[in-house]
């Protein structure tokens, strides 16, 4: 999937990796890039159409739908991590509802119009994916089973010509990670190593150094085994 002449749209776009995801994919000469974002949006470039949109918004999420039409990529990156200790339900249930929800229900709207362009739908999601940080557990919570919705979704899908990709995002400096002293890489580094992970047609993409350090034990190792393998229980017909 090279963006290039192709229709893009990403969700938390207003900063951070989303920011940069925009920038990306104008640089790599996408027709149009949709920025999708909560408030008030700056982008000068006559390529982006803003959209507002709050991704756990059921109206906001169907008036995008009907006015993008078109589109060839989806990139859910809107998302949210709360400092917790899995001592109040109702910061474990908002980041449900962003993190996972709002990248199902996004995926679900736009399944139309990414079937008719044999597009992709690429979900940002987080090593907390695979093994918790303590200090956030409510991320971690929201990014495992988003990584699993996205792992279901690419089985279904298989099928109908639209592929689904993971971003297994590490350390990355945004507002997300401020306060925490360790090695981040830029958005702009991310970014470019999303869209290099799409290219290649990965399934699971590893963007930043940290990540890049257990790719390849993911993809030789016993999970991605059986995601292969409970794949092929999936029908052939199957409706999405």
């Amino acid at each position: 999937m090279n963006i290039q002449n192709k229709t893009v749209l990403i969700t938390g776009a207003n900063r951070g990796v989303g920011r940069a995801l925009v920038n990306e994919a104008l640089k790599r000469g996408a027709k149009r890039v949709y920025a999708g974002t909560r408030g008030a949006s700056d982008f000068a470039n006559a390529r982006v159409t803003p959209l507002t949109l709050d991704v756990t918004n059921a109206a906001q999420i169907e008036q995008a739908a009907s006015e993008v039409g078109s589109l060839d990529v989806l990139i859910n990156n809107a998302g949210i991590a709360l400092y917790d200790d899995l001592s109040n339900i109702d910061v474990i249930e908002q980041s449900l509802a962003v993190n996972l929800f709002g990248s199902l229900n996004m995926s679900r709207a736009f399944l139309p119009a990414l079937k008719r362009s044999k597009g992709a739908i690429v979900n940002t999601l987080s090593l907390m994916a695979l093994a918790p940080l303590p200090l956030t557990p409510a991320y971690g919570i929201s990014k495992a089973a988003a990584f699993n919705m996205t792992q279901s979704l690419r089985a279904l899908l298989a099928g109908q010509g639209v592929t689904v990709h993971g971003v297994l995002l590490g350390p990355t400096d945004t507002d997300m990670t401020r306060g925490f002293e360790i090695a981040k890489a830029s958005p702009e580094a991310v970014a470019q190593g999303i869209f290099d992970g799409l290219d290649n047609q990965e399934e699971d993409i590893f963007p930043d150094p940290a990540s890049q350090s257990i790719a390849e034990g993911w993809r030789t190792g016993v999970a991605k085994a059986f995601e292969r393998q409970y794949a092929g229980f999936v029908p052939a017909n199957v409706a999405v």
